[in-house]
C-alpha cells in the first residue's frame, strides 16, 4: 500500500531519471489534462508532499509559466522507469502520464489523480496537507497543535488525517498505535503522550523509507512477519498471544482532505484488546 515511504522512494527514483532533463515527449491520459503538452520543458526537481508527487518543470524555450505535475498513488499507482523504448512490465492500458527524455521513459500506472498547476500555486493541491514525517519541513510541534486542535477525534481517524501530520496511511497508524500501546478508538484527548505516537511515526517512516521491503518490527522480516497486528486479524498477538482484533473505521470521520479521494469508506483497523486497552 503506497505510503509516505513508497513516495519518497518512487520521487528518488524519477528524480534519478528525469531532473536536469528536457523531455522530449509527453502523454497525460487523464481526460482533464490530455491536450497538456509538456515536450520541451526541463525537469527541475522531483518532490514528495507525503502521498503526493510532484514533478516541476521549467518554462521551456520559450519562457512558459513553470508548471507541476501532481500525481496521487491512492491504492494501486505506481511510477516506473525503464530505458528509452524499453518493453513497460505493466499493460499500456493502465498507464496514466508517460514523460520521456532522450534516455528513459517515466511511466505512471493507475494514478488514482493528476493534475497541472503552475509551480507557483503548488498549494492549491497540497496546500491543505499537515507537517510532512519525510519533508525537510517537518515540524513536530506543528503536528502535535494540529492533532490538540481535535481532541474529540479517535486517534485512529486523527493519525490518517493527512491535514494534521502527512505520510501516514492505514499501514502506520496500526502498527504506530500498538507500539504506543493505544486503542485506535481512543480520542485525541485521552490519549495519554500524542507526542509518543508522532515521534514512532516519524521514526517508523525514517527507518523504511530507503528499504524496498517495509517492516515495523524492528529489521528487516521474511514476508508475512513484517507487521506486528496489520492484516493480521484473528492471529496471535505476537507481544502478549491474544488474538488480533479487526475492527472498521470510517473515513467520513476524517472530513474534508481525507487521504485520498474517493467516497467515503470504511477502512480496516488491527489491534490487540490486550495491549491496546480502551482508555
Amino acid at each position: 500500500m503506497p505510503e509516505g515511504d513508497t513516495v519518497y522512494r518512487q520521487a528518488a527514483l524519477l528524480r534519478r531519471a528525469l531532473a536536469g532533463q528536457v523531455l522530449v515527449r509527453s502523454d497525460l491520459r487523464f481526460p482533464s489534462i490530455a491536450t497538456a503538452d509538456l515536450s520541451g520543458r526541463t525537469v527541475t526537481e522531483v518532490v514528495p508532499r507525503g502521498k503526493h508527487l510532484l514533478v516541476r518543470t521549467d518554462g521551456g524555450p520559450e519562457g512558459l509559466t513553470p508548471l507541476s505535475l501532481h500525481s496521487h498513488l491512492l491504492m494501486e499507482g505506481m511510477w516506473h522507469v525503464y530505458p528509452r523504448g524499453a518493453r513497460w512490465r505493466r499493460p499500456g492500458h493502465q498507464a496514466r502520464a508517460v514523460l520521456e527524455t532522450a534516455r528513459a521513459q517515466a511511466v505512471g500506472f493507475d494514478l488514482g489523480m493528476l493534475d497541472l498547476v503552475p509551480t507557483a500555486g503548488e498549494d492549491e493541491v497540497v496546500g491543505h496537507l499537515g507537517p510532512d514525517l519525510l519533508g525537510p519541513d517537518w515540524d513536530r510541534a506543528a503536528a502535535l497543535g494540529r492533532l490538540a486542535a481535535v481532541p474529540g477525534r479517535r486517534i485512529g481517524a486523527a493519525l490518517m488525517d493527512q491535514r494534521n501530520l502527512a505520510g501516514i496511511g492505514n499501514v502506520y497508524r496500526n502498527e504506530v498505535l500498538f507500539l504506543g500501546r493505544v486503542h485506535p478508538f481512543t480520542a485525541v484527548a485521552d490519549v495519554p503522550d500524542p507526542g509518543a505516537l508522532v515521534d514512532l511515526a516519524h521514526r517508523l517512516l525514517h527507518v523504511n523509507r530507503d528499504r524496498s521491503q517495509r517492516s515495523t518490527v524492528g529489521g528487516p522480516a521474511r514476508r508475512g512477519e513484517q507487521f506486528w497486528v496489520y492484516g493480521r486479524g484473528r492471529q496471535p498477538c505476537r507481544r502478549c498471544g491474544a488474538r488480533i482484533t479487526e475492527a472498521r473505521i470510517d473515513d467520513a470521520e476524517l472530513g474534508p482532505g481525507r487521504p485520498g479521494p474517493g467516497p467515503p469508506r470504511d477502512r480496516a483497523v488491527w489491534f490487540c484488546e490486550r495491549c491496546q486497552p480502551r482508555a
